[in-house]
């Protein structure tokens, strides 16, 4: 099963469609970083890092010609409103990247299209944007499954919702097609994705090896082959953040933080502000962040790693990140997870074979 992704970021539905078998045969982003990160893992891959509605005809057949079985992405539709729902959809430019992935659908004509999305989308206008991209989508033949899923639910250690329209050829006949929601997958924990990482210092970048038997079914699963950890240059805040966030115990946020540290009022502060990760608990959703982010490491009075978000997001150790530590974090934070992907996609493999 041959896979191009569209607004492919740096890879995350990529890589977990990968996991399950699939093959990543092209990659398309406007982002430099995100690009040469796909290019990386997926050396195969061809990969285009350019705005998708400059690519004419004859330049995506050139690349991609009629063999491609899945094209999946996570185009915005934002345009889809009742209140404009007299106007022409594709003039609107916040659903221009929306028909773009339409058009590679349509010239393609892949036998399986996969949207992923914010999880609000199927309730918008009570509905109307759900019900308008399924329409789009059905118009050029498929047939249409959404549900918004919860990556906690799926082996990945994060709150994080998000909405996925799976389409199927009408000749497939998939009926009996489900994203059904994993209720019995065991939670996993912070502290189980990056609890062995604790013992690294800074500065000792050299020596930031594995040397202990992974002691858990997901440390095995994150687990590189050479142990080594790549994309973990730990970085503490100023001064001043340090004395704010030791004060902040884990799962807490700003509210456990004296007053007289904050220069100004602190009462009119988001809940998720100086939020201390809980260990014991799955994370709240990883953001794009890097000095202004708003998640703290559960022991140490700094941010994550990057390395230690992407574990949070279920990305494998020997999935390099590439760019400056601001773009790597960006990187981390707009993926899908890899394992909530890879769960999708063995549902599709099921109902392909």
């Amino acid at each position: 099963m041959k896979v191009l992704d569209l607004f492919c970021g740096c890879g995350g539905i990529s890589s977990g469609l990968y996991k399950s078998g699939f093959e990543i045969v092209g990659g398309i982003d406007f982002d430099k970083d995100s690009t040469e990160t796909f290019k990386y893992n997926f050396p195969n891959a061809k990969v285009i890092c350019d705005d998708i509605s400059k690519l004419q005809k004859n330049i995506i057949m050139e690349h991609f010609p009629n063999d491609i079985d899945v094209i999946v992405g996570g185009p915005p539709c934002q345009g889809f409103s009742n209140a404009n729902r007299w106007q022409n959809e594709k003039e609107d430019p916040r659903n221009k990247l929306f028909f773009e992935f339409l058009r590679f659908v349509e010239q393609i004509k892949p036998r399986i299209v996969m949207i992923e999305n914010v999880r609000g989308i199927l309730t918008k206008d009570n509905g109307f944007a759900k019900e308008r991209i399924i329409k789009n989508i059905t118009n050029l033949g498929y047939e249409i499954f959404s549900e918004v899923l919860n990556a906690s639910d799926y082996g990945v250690p994060q709150n994080r919702f998000r909405a996925f329209f799976v389409g199927f050829k009408n000749d497939l006949k998939n009926k009996e097609f489900k994203l059904e929601k994993n209720k019995s997958q065991k939670k996993i924990t912070v502290k189980d994705a990056i609890g062995e990482l604790y013992n690294f210092k800074k500065n000792d970048t050299d020596k930031y090896f594995l040397k202990t038997e992974p002691n858990s079914e997901f440390r095995v699963y994150l687990r590189s082959k050479s142990n080594f950890i790549h994309n973990h240059q730990i970085i503490y805040p100023a001064f001043s953040t340090q004395e704010k966030i030791k004060h902040v115990k884990q799962g807490g946020n700003w509210k456990d933080i004296p007053v007289e540290l904050f220069p100004k009022s602190r009462n009119n502060r988001h809940s998720s502000a100086f939020k201390r990760l809980n260990e014991k608990d799955v994370s709240i959703t990883i953001d794009t962040g890097n000095s202004h982010s708003n998640y703290f490491h559960p022991i140490f009075n700094r941010l994550p790693t990057v390395r230690e978000s992407a574990r949070i997001q279920s990305f494998t150790d020997d999935f390099l990140f590439i760019g400056s530590r601001t773009s790597q974090y960006r990187q981390v934070g707009n993926a899908v997870p890899p394992l909530l992907a890879s769960h999708i996609a063995n549902q599709i493999m099921n109902v392909i074979k």
